[in-house]
């Protein structure tokens, strides 16, 4: 038992234990890790209630399920927006679980994570696309303005974009294989494939003959081909049914990104192991755009192993939105479906 609390004492991720039988379930003790993330002592903390951490844009109805949770000695995990002792802000992710010993309920077990950075990087992406997106928007217009062959401008325009998101592509892969194997090799891998994915979608672009559209099934073939390219047959496929859809050329690219991430995710996390598989995606025109399912028979959500560095999920939902869509996510009992809905006719 000495060992064990010793290694919790030293370990890098902020830990806490509360007295679930002292008067409003105050800290009892705290590692070193969540004393340095918080910025307070042991002498500071000890006694108190963790609510402590909390502050003005602390979400009330996220603290709210903490508090029923706790009442019915029940585990949770949230993410929760939580002050330092100075009044600097972190987001705090957290797993709280309940311990129990011959009497019954004796404390509550906290094992936490500082999100700020995924946060920060996520409202940096949100930014970083709509400033492009305005940027892009701008030079095409300027650009379709002063030639008056806008349909060879934007093809050669296509053509280039290609081949830069192709060097760029190839540079992170570069990078990735000379990076030590671990979240940073990962992450250069996972950038490059959504990189390759845009490049992809520009090609059929520059390919295409009418410059303003683009057609789904064949895109979804040539991405199809080249997902499967680096698959073994005999074990995990990649299959698509998907109708000829003429689809906007502005949508290229935030279709292309939402088809990878969510066909690369389940690959990635729907068959751990040696774990056999198949991934389906169908796409049917309906009356007010297009129906879109992806589906696997992987182990699913809930059985799938927690990845805190991930945004696939996000990343997907904030392509969706940005489409004017809607997404569905279930467990199919084997396997994830992913239901989205699509308009097809953007607004201006």
């Amino acid at each position: 038992m000495a060992t064990l609390v010793d290694a919790f004492a030293r370990s890098p991720s902020p830990m806490v234990i509360t007295d679930a039988r002292a008067p409003d379930n105050p800290i009892a003790w705290a590692n070193d890790a969540f004393l340095q993330v918080t910025g307070y002592t042991a002498d500071e903390i000890v006694g108190r209630n963790c609510r402590m951490l909390q502050g003005p844009a602390t979400d009330r109805f996220t603290v709210e399920r903490i508090r029923s949770a706790v009442q019915a000695a029940e585990p949770i995990s949230v993410e929760l927006l939580n002050y330092r002792k100075d009044g600097t802000t972190f987001w705090n992710a957290m797993t709280i679980t309940p311990v129990n010993d011959a009497e019954g309920l004796a404390f509550f077990y906290a094992a936490q994570a500082d999100m700020t950075y995924v946060h920060q990087m996520e409202v940096s992406m949100r930014g970083t696309n709509d400033e492009l997106e305005r940027l892009v928007n701008a030079r095409t217009q300027d650009l379709t303005t002063a030639l008056e062959q806008k349909t060879a401008l934007l093809h050669e325009v296509d053509h280039r974009v290609k081949n830069n998101l192709q060097v760029i592509s190839s540079l992170m892969l570069l990078k990735a294989r000379r990076t030590p194997e671990g979240e940073a090799r990962d992450a250069l891998q996972g950038m490059a494939e959504r990189i390759g994915a845009l490049s992809t979608a520009h090609r059929m672009l520059y390919s295409e003959g009418d410059c303003t559209h683009f057609n789904l099934g064949d895109f979804a073939a040539e991405f199809l081909a080249d997902m499967n390219a680096g698959l073994d047959p005999e074990r995990r496929r990649v299959e698509a049914d998907v109708e000829s859809i003429a689809v906007a050329a502005a949508m290229a690219a935030p279709l292309a990104l939402m088809i990878h991430e969510l066909t690369a995710n389940a690959l990635r996390h729907a068959f751990p192991g040696e774990r056999e598989g198949r991934v389906s995606i169908v796409a049917r025109r309906t009356e007010r755009g297009m129906h879109m399912t992806i589906r696997d028979d992987g182990v699913g959500v809930a059985a799938a192993a927690p990845n805190p560095a991930g945004f696939g999920r996000n990343l997907v939902e904030m392509v969706v939105r940005q489409m004017r869509g809607t997404i569905a996510w279930a467990d199919a009992g084997p396997g994830t479906t992913v239901d989205i809905d699509i308009p097809l006719q953007q607004p201006a």
